[in-house]
Protein backbone atom coordinates (compact mmCIF):
# COMPACT_ATOMS: atom_id res chain seq x y z
CA UNK A 1 0.00 0.00 0.00
CA UNK A 2 3.02 2.27 1.32
CA UNK A 3 4.40 1.82 -2.68
CA UNK A 4 1.09 2.83 -4.14
CA UNK A 5 0.46 5.90 -1.92
CA UNK A 6 3.97 7.23 -3.71
CA UNK A 7 3.39 6.33 -6.73
CA UNK A 8 -0.40 7.97 -6.63
CA UNK A 9 2.08 11.30 -6.24
CA UNK A 10 0.61 14.70 -4.92
CA UNK A 11 -2.34 15.67 -7.21
CA UNK A 12 -3.72 18.96 -7.14
CA UNK A 13 -7.45 19.29 -5.59
CA UNK A 14 -8.68 20.75 -8.84
CA UNK A 15 -8.25 17.51 -10.56
CA UNK A 16 -11.47 16.16 -8.79
CA UNK A 17 -13.85 18.74 -11.03
CA UNK A 18 -11.52 17.93 -14.26
CA UNK A 19 -13.52 17.01 -17.60
CA UNK A 20 -11.64 15.20 -20.44
CA UNK A 21 -13.81 16.54 -23.52
CA UNK A 22 -13.69 15.46 -27.20
CA UNK A 23 -15.84 17.89 -29.82
CA UNK A 24 -16.10 16.65 -33.50
CA UNK A 25 -12.82 15.00 -33.29
CA UNK A 26 -11.67 13.50 -36.68
CA UNK A 27 -8.33 12.59 -38.03
CA UNK A 28 -7.60 11.49 -41.65
CA UNK A 29 -4.19 10.03 -42.75
CA UNK A 30 -2.83 8.82 -46.52
CA UNK A 31 -3.72 12.37 -47.93
CA UNK A 32 -7.23 12.45 -47.04
CA UNK A 33 -8.11 8.79 -48.41
CA UNK A 34 -8.29 6.90 -44.79
CA UNK A 35 -10.53 8.44 -42.00
CA UNK A 36 -8.95 6.60 -38.62
CA UNK A 37 -11.60 9.01 -36.07
CA UNK A 38 -14.59 10.10 -37.06
CA UNK A 39 -16.08 13.24 -35.19
CA UNK A 40 -15.79 11.84 -31.84
CA UNK A 41 -17.82 13.27 -29.57
CA UNK A 42 -18.10 12.86 -25.85
CA UNK A 43 -16.85 14.45 -22.14
CA UNK A 44 -16.46 12.75 -18.95
CA UNK A 45 -15.01 13.01 -16.05
CA UNK A 46 -11.21 13.01 -15.51
CA UNK A 47 -11.01 10.93 -12.62
CA UNK A 48 -10.74 7.06 -12.05
CA UNK A 49 -10.40 4.92 -15.15
CA UNK A 50 -11.34 5.00 -18.50
CA UNK A 51 -11.15 2.00 -20.71
CA UNK A 52 -11.13 2.29 -24.77
CA UNK A 53 -12.37 -0.80 -26.51
CA UNK A 54 -11.78 -2.36 -29.70
CA UNK A 55 -10.50 -3.64 -32.82
CA UNK A 56 -7.04 -3.18 -34.07
CA UNK A 57 -7.29 -0.15 -36.81
CA UNK A 58 -10.54 0.74 -34.66
CA UNK A 59 -9.13 4.47 -34.19
CA UNK A 60 -7.88 3.38 -29.96
CA UNK A 61 -4.15 4.33 -30.86
CA UNK A 62 -4.62 7.20 -33.01
CA UNK A 63 -7.33 9.02 -30.50
CA UNK A 64 -4.49 8.33 -27.59
CA UNK A 65 -2.12 9.94 -29.27
CA UNK A 66 -3.81 13.05 -30.10
CA UNK A 67 -4.92 13.52 -26.47
CA UNK A 68 -2.20 12.96 -25.35
CA UNK A 69 -0.40 15.93 -27.27
CA UNK A 70 1.52 13.64 -29.79
CA UNK A 71 -1.08 13.88 -33.13
CA UNK A 72 -2.64 16.88 -34.44
CA UNK A 73 -6.15 15.99 -35.57
CA UNK A 74 -7.53 16.61 -39.03
CA UNK A 75 -10.62 18.53 -37.22
CA UNK A 76 -12.42 18.94 -33.70
CA UNK A 77 -10.50 19.79 -30.61
CA UNK A 78 -9.98 18.37 -27.32
CA UNK A 79 -9.59 19.19 -23.86
CA UNK A 80 -9.24 18.36 -20.04
CA UNK A 81 -10.47 20.73 -17.61
CA UNK A 82 -10.23 23.82 -20.30
CA UNK A 83 -6.61 23.22 -21.87
CA UNK A 84 -6.96 22.29 -25.47
CA UNK A 85 -4.48 19.68 -26.44
CA UNK A 86 -2.85 21.24 -29.04
CA UNK A 87 -3.21 25.37 -28.48
CA UNK A 88 -2.26 24.23 -24.49
CA UNK A 89 -0.05 21.27 -25.36
CA UNK A 90 3.55 22.22 -23.70
CA UNK A 91 1.49 23.02 -20.33
CA UNK A 92 -0.52 20.06 -20.52
CA UNK A 93 2.69 17.70 -21.02
CA UNK A 94 3.17 18.75 -17.39
CA UNK A 95 0.38 16.93 -16.64
CA UNK A 96 0.87 13.84 -18.82
CA UNK A 97 2.77 10.92 -18.67
CA UNK A 98 2.28 7.84 -21.72
CA UNK A 99 3.30 4.00 -22.04
CA UNK A 100 2.92 4.12 -26.34
CA UNK A 101 1.78 0.53 -27.70
CA UNK A 102 5.18 0.74 -29.70
CA UNK A 103 7.36 1.50 -26.75
CA UNK A 104 10.35 -0.30 -26.32
CA UNK A 105 12.98 -0.78 -23.38
CA UNK A 106 16.54 0.53 -23.87
CA UNK A 107 18.51 -3.20 -24.55
CA UNK A 108 21.94 -2.13 -22.44
CA UNK A 109 20.03 -0.23 -19.57
CA UNK A 110 18.84 -2.07 -16.75
CA UNK A 111 15.14 -1.45 -15.12
CA UNK A 112 16.12 0.78 -12.49
CA UNK A 113 18.54 2.89 -14.90
CA UNK A 114 15.15 2.80 -17.36
CA UNK A 115 12.63 4.59 -14.92
CA UNK A 116 14.93 6.51 -12.76
CA UNK A 117 15.97 8.16 -16.00
CA UNK A 118 12.90 8.72 -16.89
CA UNK A 119 12.31 10.41 -13.62
CA UNK A 120 15.03 12.89 -13.66
CA UNK A 121 13.87 14.22 -17.28
CA UNK A 122 10.62 14.81 -15.54
CA UNK A 123 12.56 17.03 -13.28
CA UNK A 124 13.17 14.78 -10.14
CA UNK A 125 16.35 14.53 -8.07
CA UNK A 126 18.56 11.96 -8.26
CA UNK A 127 17.83 10.33 -5.03
CA UNK A 128 13.96 10.98 -5.30
CA UNK A 129 14.13 9.20 -8.68
CA UNK A 130 15.57 6.26 -7.24
CA UNK A 131 13.73 5.76 -4.79
CA UNK A 132 10.43 5.82 -6.60
CA UNK A 133 12.03 3.77 -9.60
CA UNK A 134 12.62 1.01 -6.71
CA UNK A 135 9.19 1.68 -5.49
CA UNK A 136 7.53 1.12 -8.33
CA UNK A 137 9.64 -1.55 -9.95
CA UNK A 138 8.72 -3.39 -6.46
CA UNK A 139 5.00 -2.98 -7.05
CA UNK A 140 5.07 -4.73 -9.99
CA UNK A 141 7.11 -7.80 -9.37
CA UNK A 142 10.54 -6.69 -10.61
CA UNK A 143 12.25 -6.09 -7.50
CA UNK A 144 14.57 -8.76 -8.34
CA UNK A 145 15.17 -7.88 -11.61
CA UNK A 146 15.70 -4.17 -11.16
CA UNK A 147 19.32 -4.55 -11.68
CA UNK A 148 19.78 -6.74 -15.05
CA UNK A 149 19.97 -5.51 -18.42
CA UNK A 150 16.53 -5.08 -20.18
CA UNK A 151 17.72 -7.48 -23.03
CA UNK A 152 18.05 -10.17 -20.70
CA UNK A 153 14.06 -9.99 -19.41
CA UNK A 154 10.86 -11.30 -21.05
CA UNK A 155 8.35 -9.35 -22.81
CA UNK A 156 5.83 -8.84 -20.17
CA UNK A 157 8.58 -8.06 -17.78
CA UNK A 158 9.88 -5.29 -20.67
CA UNK A 159 5.99 -4.12 -20.29
CA UNK A 160 5.95 -4.07 -16.68
CA UNK A 161 9.62 -1.58 -16.99
CA UNK A 162 7.32 0.95 -19.28
CA UNK A 163 4.53 0.81 -17.14
CA UNK A 164 6.75 1.29 -13.69
CA UNK A 165 8.23 4.53 -15.60
CA UNK A 166 4.95 6.45 -15.74
CA UNK A 167 3.47 4.95 -12.24
CA UNK A 168 6.37 6.35 -10.76
CA UNK A 169 5.52 9.90 -11.96
CA UNK A 170 3.73 12.59 -10.30
CA UNK A 171 1.91 12.76 -14.20
CA UNK A 172 -1.89 13.59 -13.23
CA UNK A 173 -3.10 12.18 -16.64
CA UNK A 174 -1.86 8.74 -17.41
CA UNK A 175 -2.07 7.30 -20.78
CA UNK A 176 -1.79 3.29 -21.16
CA UNK A 177 -1.55 1.87 -24.83
CA UNK A 178 -2.40 -1.63 -24.63
CA UNK A 179 -0.25 -2.45 -20.97
CA UNK A 180 -1.09 -5.32 -20.35
CA UNK A 181 -0.05 -7.19 -23.17
CA UNK A 182 2.17 -9.96 -22.97
CA UNK A 183 1.65 -10.09 -19.42
CA UNK A 184 0.74 -13.55 -18.20
CA UNK A 185 -2.50 -13.77 -16.23
CA UNK A 186 -1.20 -13.59 -12.93
CA UNK A 187 0.91 -10.14 -13.54
CA UNK A 188 -2.53 -9.46 -15.21
CA UNK A 189 -4.11 -9.71 -12.55
CA UNK A 190 -1.33 -8.24 -10.12
CA UNK A 191 -1.68 -4.73 -12.61
CA UNK A 192 -4.98 -4.74 -12.18
CA UNK A 193 -4.77 -4.54 -8.43
CA UNK A 194 -1.92 -1.91 -8.74
CA UNK A 195 -4.44 0.40 -10.93
CA UNK A 196 -7.13 0.30 -8.50
CA UNK A 197 -4.83 1.83 -6.32
CA UNK A 198 -3.70 4.51 -8.81
CA UNK A 199 -6.86 5.46 -9.95
CA UNK A 200 -8.03 6.44 -6.98
CA UNK A 201 -5.94 9.48 -7.54
CA UNK A 202 -5.31 9.74 -10.71
CA UNK A 203 -7.00 9.67 -14.28
CA UNK A 204 -5.82 6.78 -16.29
CA UNK A 205 -7.24 6.35 -20.00
CA UNK A 206 -6.59 2.92 -21.09
CA UNK A 207 -6.90 0.78 -24.01
CA UNK A 208 -7.01 -2.97 -24.42
CA UNK A 209 -8.27 -5.86 -26.44
CA UNK A 210 -8.91 -8.07 -23.34
CA UNK A 211 -12.59 -7.47 -22.41
CA UNK A 212 -12.59 -8.93 -19.41
CA UNK A 213 -10.04 -6.25 -18.04
CA UNK A 214 -12.02 -3.29 -19.12
CA UNK A 215 -15.17 -4.83 -17.29
CA UNK A 216 -12.84 -5.34 -13.86
CA UNK A 217 -10.83 -1.90 -14.20
CA UNK A 218 -12.91 0.67 -16.48
CA UNK A 219 -15.44 3.30 -14.46
CA UNK A 220 -16.62 3.79 -17.56
CA UNK A 221 -16.15 2.51 -21.18
CA UNK A 222 -15.92 3.45 -24.71
CA UNK A 223 -16.71 1.26 -27.81
CA UNK A 224 -14.99 2.26 -31.06
CA UNK A 225 -15.32 0.75 -34.41
CA UNK A 226 -13.93 2.11 -37.39
CA UNK A 227 -12.91 5.52 -35.85
CA UNK A 228 -16.37 6.01 -34.72
CA UNK A 229 -17.53 5.51 -30.93
CA UNK A 230 -19.83 2.89 -30.96
CA UNK A 231 -21.26 3.05 -27.15
CA UNK A 232 -19.89 4.78 -23.99
CA UNK A 233 -20.50 4.41 -20.24
CA UNK A 234 -20.36 3.05 -17.20
CA UNK A 235 -20.77 -0.81 -17.21
CA UNK A 236 -24.41 -0.68 -15.78
CA UNK A 237 -25.10 1.68 -18.80
CA UNK A 238 -23.47 -0.28 -21.21
CA UNK A 239 -25.71 -3.50 -19.73
CA UNK A 240 -28.88 -1.76 -19.98
CA UNK A 241 -28.28 -1.12 -23.88
CA UNK A 242 -28.81 -4.52 -24.56
CA UNK A 243 -32.20 -5.44 -23.55
CA UNK A 244 -31.30 -9.07 -23.39
CA UNK A 245 -30.26 -10.55 -20.18
CA UNK A 246 -28.63 -14.58 -21.00
CA UNK A 247 -25.91 -15.61 -23.70
CA UNK A 248 -26.24 -19.32 -24.91
CA UNK A 249 -22.74 -19.97 -26.81
CA UNK A 250 -22.32 -22.68 -29.19
CA UNK A 251 -18.71 -23.25 -29.97
CA UNK A 252 -17.31 -23.94 -33.80
CA UNK A 253 -15.77 -27.88 -34.10
CA UNK A 254 -19.28 -29.52 -33.96
CA UNK A 255 -22.54 -29.25 -36.04
CA UNK A 256 -24.57 -26.06 -35.89
CA UNK A 257 -27.93 -26.42 -35.13
CA UNK A 258 -31.21 -24.46 -36.82
CA UNK A 259 -31.90 -22.91 -34.02
CA UNK A 260 -35.43 -21.72 -33.23
CA UNK A 261 -35.44 -18.90 -30.78
CA UNK A 262 -38.09 -16.48 -30.07
CA UNK A 263 -37.09 -13.49 -28.83
CA UNK A 264 -33.55 -12.87 -29.49
CA UNK A 265 -30.57 -12.10 -31.27
CA UNK A 266 -28.36 -14.55 -32.92
CA UNK A 267 -25.08 -14.22 -33.92
CA UNK A 268 -22.66 -16.57 -36.49
CA UNK A 269 -19.44 -16.69 -37.78
CA UNK A 270 -16.32 -18.81 -37.41
CA UNK A 271 -16.66 -19.17 -33.82
CA UNK A 272 -19.96 -20.73 -33.66
CA UNK A 273 -23.25 -19.23 -32.81
CA UNK A 274 -24.16 -16.77 -30.09
CA UNK A 275 -27.04 -15.85 -28.94
CA UNK A 276 -28.13 -13.33 -27.31
CA UNK A 277 -32.35 -14.00 -25.19
CA UNK A 278 -34.16 -13.95 -22.37
CA UNK A 279 -33.69 -16.28 -18.73
CA UNK A 280 -36.83 -18.74 -19.96
CA UNK A 281 -35.70 -18.97 -23.91
CA UNK A 282 -32.25 -19.02 -23.21
CA UNK A 283 -33.01 -21.96 -20.76
CA UNK A 284 -35.54 -23.69 -23.51
CA UNK A 285 -32.67 -23.57 -25.80
CA UNK A 286 -30.30 -25.10 -23.46
CA UNK A 287 -33.12 -27.77 -23.02
CA UNK A 288 -33.23 -28.25 -26.78
CA UNK A 289 -29.39 -28.31 -26.91
CA UNK A 290 -28.85 -30.82 -24.70
CA UNK A 291 -31.41 -33.42 -26.47
CA UNK A 292 -29.52 -33.13 -29.69
CA UNK A 293 -25.93 -33.41 -27.93
CA UNK A 294 -24.49 -30.30 -28.49
CA UNK A 295 -21.74 -29.09 -26.58
CA UNK A 296 -22.44 -25.33 -25.73
CA UNK A 297 -22.26 -22.26 -22.82
CA UNK A 298 -25.01 -20.24 -20.67
CA UNK A 299 -24.29 -17.61 -18.69
CA UNK A 300 -25.73 -14.04 -17.74
CA UNK A 301 -24.78 -11.20 -20.54
CA UNK A 302 -20.92 -10.35 -20.14
CA UNK A 303 -19.10 -6.98 -21.63
CA UNK A 304 -17.61 -9.74 -24.39
CA UNK A 305 -21.70 -10.56 -25.25
CA UNK A 306 -22.27 -5.92 -25.34
CA UNK A 307 -19.62 -5.83 -27.33
CA UNK A 308 -20.12 -8.00 -29.94
CA UNK A 309 -23.93 -6.98 -30.19
CA UNK A 310 -23.62 -3.36 -30.26
CA UNK A 311 -20.62 -3.64 -32.97
CA UNK A 312 -22.67 -6.09 -34.93
CA UNK A 313 -25.74 -3.71 -35.11
CA UNK A 314 -23.64 -0.72 -35.61
CA UNK A 315 -21.48 -2.06 -38.08
CA UNK A 316 -23.36 -2.07 -40.91
CA UNK A 317 -23.60 1.40 -40.76
CA UNK A 318 -19.63 1.96 -39.88
CA UNK A 319 -18.30 -0.98 -41.30
CA UNK A 320 -20.47 -1.75 -44.22
CA UNK A 321 -20.61 -5.61 -43.28
CA UNK A 322 -21.77 -7.03 -40.02
CA UNK A 323 -21.61 -10.72 -40.73
CA UNK A 324 -17.56 -10.32 -41.72
CA UNK A 325 -16.88 -7.99 -39.48
CA UNK A 326 -18.45 -9.38 -36.22
CA UNK A 327 -16.48 -12.26 -37.38
CA UNK A 328 -12.87 -10.92 -37.86
CA UNK A 329 -13.65 -9.31 -34.38
CA UNK A 330 -14.17 -12.19 -32.44
CA UNK A 331 -11.30 -14.45 -34.07
CA UNK A 332 -8.62 -11.59 -33.07
CA UNK A 333 -9.86 -11.28 -29.25
CA UNK A 334 -9.58 -14.83 -29.30
CA UNK A 335 -5.83 -14.75 -30.75
CA UNK A 336 -5.46 -12.11 -27.69
CA UNK A 337 -5.89 -14.11 -25.23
Amino acid sequence: MGSAMIMAGRLMGALDASMLTCDRLSKTYSAGTREALSSVSYSVPASGTFVLIGRNGSGKTTLIRILATELEPTSGRASFDGLDVMRDAVRLREKIAIVPQEARTVPWMTPMQTVSSYLLWRGFGYSEARHRAADALDSLGMKVYMDRLNRTLSGGMKRKVLVAAVLSSDAEIIFLDEPTTGLDPVSRREFWELMREIEKERFTFLTTHYLEEAEALGDRIGMLESGRLVRMGTLEDLRHSVRYSYSVVIPAGQKQPVLRVGDGEVMRGSYGSRILTGEEEAFRISRDLIKDGIRFSINPVSLDDIFFYLVNREGIEYAGNQGADLEQLHQHYKEEE
